[in-house]
């Protein structure tokens, strides 16, 4: 892995352990040599993991669509920023630029990126990692509904476990180096194709 996206909150949240762990994440992702993509602010979760990228001496490319520049408060102090016209724009450019995915906490606007790229695993558009920082259990009833999904019928237990999950850190980014995607099959009524 030579470059991850990281898809977080603009928000710092209420427990100061999610600006921490998004500072570390910025500085570890360097420290591994791993590029940092994001999305382009300099506020909240997003800032933290730029900043914590940049003081280990680490690259980081903002992704930023054009009407968010000044409500989201653009980061000036980053390696890169790319400004684009749609949120679209953002999640494909986002994509293209990493090797892997990492989620951290985060509101709506960061689980539409991490769904939307999930999506795209599931159908075969990429065979990059994707991860989940479970930090503070802030996803414990999100794993609980992919589990529930899967038992129900509604998920594949192959694209189930397309999604790798840990609270540690180290431990996550590790799996997601020895991740190897799963072949990609197209199911339409209930049949492969």
């Amino acid at each position: 892995m030579k470059s991850v996206a990281v898809f977080c909150a603009s928000a710092n949240g209420i427990n100061p352990v999610y600006r921490s762990i998004a500072r570390q994440t910025g500085s570890i992702l360097a420290r591994r040599g791993c590029d940092v993509v994001y999305g382009g602010a300099r506020v909240g979760l997003m800032g933290e993991v730029a900043d914590g990228a940049l003081d280990a001496g680490g690259w980081v490319v903002g992704v930023l669509p054009e009407f968010l520049r000044d409500r989201e408060l653009a980061h000036t102090g980053i390696s890169e920023m790319i400004f684009v016209k749609s949120m679209h724009d953002r999640k494909r450019i986002l994509q293209e630029r990493s090797d892997a995915i990492l989620t951290l906490p985060g509101g709506f606007g960061t689980m539409e990126e991490f769904f939307e790229l999930l999506t795209w695993s599931q159908l075969g558009l990429h065979s990059k990692p994707i991860g989940i920082l479970n930090v503070n259990g802030v996803y414990d009833h999100l794993i609980q509904l992919f589990d529930t999904l899967e038992a129900e019928g509604f998920i594949r237990t192959k694209n189930r476990d397309l999604v790798l999950v840990d609270s540690d850190l180290e431990r996550l980014l590790d799996a997601m180096e020895r991740y190897q995607a799963p072949e990609r099959t197209v199911i339409i009524d209930e049949r492969t194709i």
